[in-house]
């Protein structure tokens, strides 16, 4: 059955594969701008075997992964605490909405300036985006849990840890866990934004000096790698969130 899933999940990338190389190899699609899928896989192997390819990967993926845990660690702190509290909320919840919607774009250029063109002002655009999905959803869960719970909890004579821990959290996971997937999303956007404009290495760099000269391959090649990290990444945090909530009985849609 899970075979048949996946099988079914790859249908039409294969079918859009399919289409789009035929299409290349009749000759109705310009090769300047849309090269044949067999021209990236080639461009994709010359990169690998060079060395190029993983140097600059490796890289990415590290700027990502700091920036996600310091955006991310500082989201779910801050949704907890602000939702745990109403006068947190009245006072921090105003002013972080009004931040949430600043564009990366319009940012971008003043982390530069004020953090110069290292590793903080890419690491902190990157923490920037994946803070309000966390924090937003976290918020969120916690709002949601059952009034009646608490209520319990007071018969209890549970302690605010207690509270936190063994109550509060637990029935917001599958928000916190929808917060992590929005939040790594945000972090890849973040991660691209960021080496576009101010970086020397990178999978952003490789795509902006190859669109400089042209080399659309190239292009495709990072356009490609983003996509697939993104979608490995959210899978493991899939995988992971139905390890941790396999207690819950929910719709999984019909046949």
């Amino acid at each position: 059955m899970k075979l048949n899933n996946a099988l079914l999940g790859l249908a039409l990338p294969i079918v859009l594969l399919v289409s789009w190389e035929v299409a290349g190899v009749m000759g109705l699609l310009n090769p300047l701008l849309l090269p044949t899928p067999s021209e990236i896989l080639q461009e994709f192997a010359a990169l690998t075997y060079s060395g190029e390819l993983a140097k600059h990967l490796g890289i990415s993926a590290w700027r990502a992964f700091l920036g996600f845990l310091l955006g991310g660690s500082l989201g779910l702190a801050a949704g907890i605490w602000v939702g745990v509290s109403y006068k947190t909320e009245r006072l921090l919840d105003p002013s972080l909405q009004m931040l949430r919607t600043l564009p990366h774009l319009a940012i971008a250029p003043l982390f530069i300036l004020w953090f110069g063109f290292g590793e903080s002002s890419k690491i902190l655009l990157i923490a920037k985006g994946s803070f309000f999905p966390l924090y937003v959803n976290t918020f969120l869960g916690i709002r949601s849990v059952d009034s009646k719970l608490f209520d319990v909890a007071r018969v209890l004579e549970f302690s605010r840890w207690k509270i936190i821990t063994k109550l509060i959290v637990p029935s917001a996971l599958p928000n916190i866990f929808l917060g992590i997937r929005l939040s790594i999303g945000v972090a890849w956007l973040g991660l691209v934004v960021a080496e576009m404009m101010g970086s020397t290495s990178g999978i952003g760099y490789l795509i902006n000096d190859a669109r400089a000269f042209s080399i659309i391959t190239v292009v495709f090649v990072g356009i490609i790698v983003f996509a697939l990290l993104g979608k490995l990444s959210d899978s493991a945090v899939l995988f992971l969130e139905r390890k941790c909530l396999k207690w819950q009985d929910t719709f999984k849609g019909g046949q």
